[in-house]
């Protein structure tokens, strides 16, 4: 018999983040660890009346991939990957990693060189999705590795992951959208602002955003979800910021990470460490040293650094800025083959203003 959180998980990826509906084609990507959420989502997609593929294949293939293939291989994007971001309705990315850090060993030069081959293809989803023509949604099933890496037992994550959906609730898909009214106060207050500046011990910021869209992240694109986002207009940022917890850039552990903005552009760079790995990440492409998104974290349910982006940026407290690549939807245009989400602490004296008007203090908003 399933577990029961997972069968509601099912229901709320199938009818409220992906709102699949009859002739909907769906691709369902994962892995085999996922296996038990697959035949439960698949399932639930030809209820809705959807066409669900799935590709469920081992992550070791990805390594194998950037370690073994040719140059010519390495450029290339299979016409299955291809036709899926192209053509599909909705697409659903179910992580469910064995080894989190799988690619640690794979040269970093031949991790650029496959993010440079594949961003094409990352501005044609950005593009449809911008567009409503690909509804996508990004998950978690808890497996061991992610596990020790949030330093919990499988267990222990598992509640946690379960908790972080609102899994637990009677109602999830009710709680769901009760999270997104909250939300859009939020950005309706933010959607009229300018000027914005971010203030706390390790943080002092300005950006301009006017003219650009606020997005209600409510647990449709990312499950869990909890957080609202904008992009800077490119030349705006400025200030310095050290960053509170560590990011993961493929299977390396950055920290104490320190940037520096002039005009928008990062200028000073250090971190205490895997500074080497955060120096090639920003030396990408042209766009890998602006900011592509700004966002404020709302899930009060998420209370733990865990290692994996897809909680750890939602933590309610906290801001984050992604270098790279911004989403269209908010009318941003800097261009980057990278996305990289850099999380600070706003829960210990951080201050938020939007045109000189306090709105979030210590964490909480005041609006």
């Amino acid at each position: 018999m399933h577990d029961q959180r997972l069968v509601k998980m099912a229901q709320v990826l199938v009818h409220y983040s992906l709102e699949l509906r009859p002739g909907d084609r769906t691709m369902i990507v994962s892995s085999p660890r996922a296996e038990p959420l697959v035949e439960l989502v698949f399932a639930e997609a030809l209820r809705a009346g959807a066409l669900p593929d799935v590709s469920l294949e081992p992550l070791s293939l990805r390594r194998i991939h950037l370690q073994t293939a040719s140059a010519e291989q390495l450029g290339d994007i299979s016409p299955r990957e291809r036709l899926a971001v192209e053509t599909y309705d909705a697409y659903l990315k179910i992580s469910a990693p064995a080894n989190t850090r799988d690619l640690a060993s794979v040269p970093r030069g031949r991790l650029a060189e496959r993010s440079r081959a594949t961003e094409g293809l990352q501005r044609t989803w950005l593009r449809r999705a911008a567009e409503g023509a690909l509804r996508w949604t990004s998950t978690q099933f808890p497996t061991e590795a992610c596990a020790q890496d949030a330093e919990m037992s499988l267990p222990e994550y598992e509640e946690f992951v379960f908790a972080a959906c609102l899994l637990n609730d009677a109602d999830p898909v009710a709680s769901w959208h009760a999270v997104h009214v909250v939300q859009e106060g939020i950005v309706a207050y933010l959607a009229g602002k300018s000027e914005f500046r971010i203030r706390s011990a390790a943080v002092d910021l300005t950006y301009r955003a006017g003219g650009r869209k606020w997005i209600n992240s409510d647990g449709h694109r990312n499950f869990p979800s909890g957080e609202v986002f904008t992009s800077p207009e490119e030349g705006s940022m400025e200030g310095v910021a050290t960053f509170s917890f560590p990011a993961v850039v493929h299977g390396r552990e950055v920290s104490g990470i320190t940037l520096e903005f002039k005009m928008g552009e990062v200028v000073r760079a250090s971190a205490q460490k895997g500074e080497d790995v955060l120096h090639e990440l920003l030396h990408t492409d042209e766009g890998s040293r602006r900011v592509g998104e700004v966002a404020i974290g709302t899930n009060y349910g998420i209370t733990r650094f865990t290692r994996n982006i897809l909680f750890d940026e939602k933590i309610g407290g906290t801001m984050h800025l992604a270098v790279g690549a911004a989403y269209p939807e908010t009318g941003g245009t800097n261009s980057s083959a990278v996305h990289v989400d850099l999380i600070a602490d706003l829960a210990h004296g951080g201050e938020y203003y939007a045109d000189g008007e306090l709105f979030y203090k210590d964490g909480a908003f005041l609006i």
